[in-house]
């Protein structure tokens, strides 16, 4: 790792954990963010991404975006963007790793059908469950619950994305745990994790449409930020076939992001007078992030990527699949707890809205493939 600014996050100025470490932190060469980093990387939750929804439902081919890769690609965008500004590179790297990993089943899809069907019970929100999987859910320690992970990966994910104003019952219970400072902004290592996501997903999701043929290059081309690109891309490769410079354009968009984002944040932290990781908290605004120009012009590539891609009539059929399977899921468990496997029947309560928590905590756990199995068996049928 690089020397680090004095505004990122040091290991040795953390925290802590909500469970201090027997014989403390330092057991052989890796640091406090290091070794949170690889509880992720080593969790169970995270290797369950594999066969999770990115864009496209349980996908047919081989080389289509999942959460795990989605995650992983989020990762080397942050490490790297990290690494130049000076920040701490194993904590944006493990909080890129790890922002997803309360995803239900069938991605925002699944999300969706959770929340109705826990509408009188508090309701479901992926960013509070992916602190609830980690704090409390995933535990392969013996004298605690969760993977005891340090206040600034956990800060992290719960406000990369801002404060967070109004919390759910998920994010309260978890704050008074271990108190998150919810009202103030995360460090410029969780600032860049979520910036580093719309990076990823704005163009891996260019790939994996035209991979599907749910977008042509024609359609993108009406995207000023799109055509810039190309524009450039067909200058350097003038001889080389249309078809093999797709790959190209997507890696053009990802470094004219990237570099906007590094000088623009640059620019932010200079003119912030920042000094400080407790300076970036108390600023009251976010500092890592596009140029307005650029912000602008990502903010129309979202827009069409939603009226192209997202709401494609094929994307609305498979939510609409989708959203039953959770639905009647949650419905089946909550009829009879003993469909559910072991322990996860043992410890259903009786009483709401615990009983109502403790299903969804199960189904939001859930894969795509093994919530498509569960389904046939209980149903008697595949959607």
């Amino acid at each position: 790792m690089t020397s680090l600014a004095p505004y990122a996050c040091h290991p040795d100025a953390s925290f802590g954990r909500l469970h201090p470490e027997p014989g403390g932190e330092v057991r052989g060469p890796r640091d406090m963010f290091q070794r949170d980093r690889d509880r992720i990387i080593h969790s169970i939750a995270f290797r369950r991404l594999r066969h999770k929804t990115q864009v496209f439902v349980s996908p047919d081919g081989d080389h289509y975006r999942v959460r795990l890769t989605h995650s992983l690609e989020v990762a080397q965008i942050g490490r790297t963007t990290a690494r130049t500004l000076g920040l701490n590179e194993d904590l944006t790297e493990a909080l890129c790793l790890a922002h997803d990993i309360g995803h239900p089943p069938f991605g925002h899809a699944g999300e969706d059908a959770l929340e109705v069907a826990m509408e009188d019970h508090g309701g479901f929100d992926h960013n509070a469950h992916t602190l609830r999987t980690l704090m409390l859910l995933d535990s392969p320690y013996p004298r605690f619950r969760g993977l005891n992970l340090s206040w600034e990966m956990l800060e992290g994910l719960a406000k990369h994305n801002g404060p967070v104003i109004h919390p759910g019952w998920a994010m309260r219970e978890l704050d008074a745990m271990f108190p998150l400072d919810l009202g103030s902004h995360a460090s410029l290592e969780a600032q860049l994790a979520a910036i580093a996501d719309d990076i990823a997903y704005d163009n891996h999701d260019i790939d994996d449409g035209l991979r599907a043929g749910l977008l042509t290059l024609d359609q993108l081309l009406d995207v000023p930020l799109i055509r810039g690109c190309w524009d450039r891309v067909r200058a350097r490769y003038p001889d080389v076939p249309q078809e093999r410079l797709l790959r190209e354009l997507v890696r053009e968009q990802i470094g004219v992001m990237a570099n906007d984002l590094i000088a623009a944040t640059r620019r932010n932290i200079a003119e912030a007078g920042v000094q400080t990781a407790a300076d970036v908290r108390a600023l009251g605004r976010t500092l890592v992030g596009f140029s307005p120009d650029l912000a602008e012009q990502e903010r129309v590539l979202k827009r069409f990527m939603y009226a192209t891609l997202y709401h494609h009539p094929e994307q609305i059929a498979a939510a609409d699949k989708a959203r039953v399977i959770v639905a009647d899921l949650f419905r089946a468990y909550h009829a009879d707890p003993a469909l559910m496997p072991g322990e996860w029947h043992a410890d259903c309560a009786l009483e709401e809205p615990a009983r109502s928590r403790h299903i969804a905590d199960f189904i939001a756990g859930m894969t795509d493939r093994y919530a498509e199995k569960r389904h046939a068996e209980i149903y008697g049928r595949m959607i």
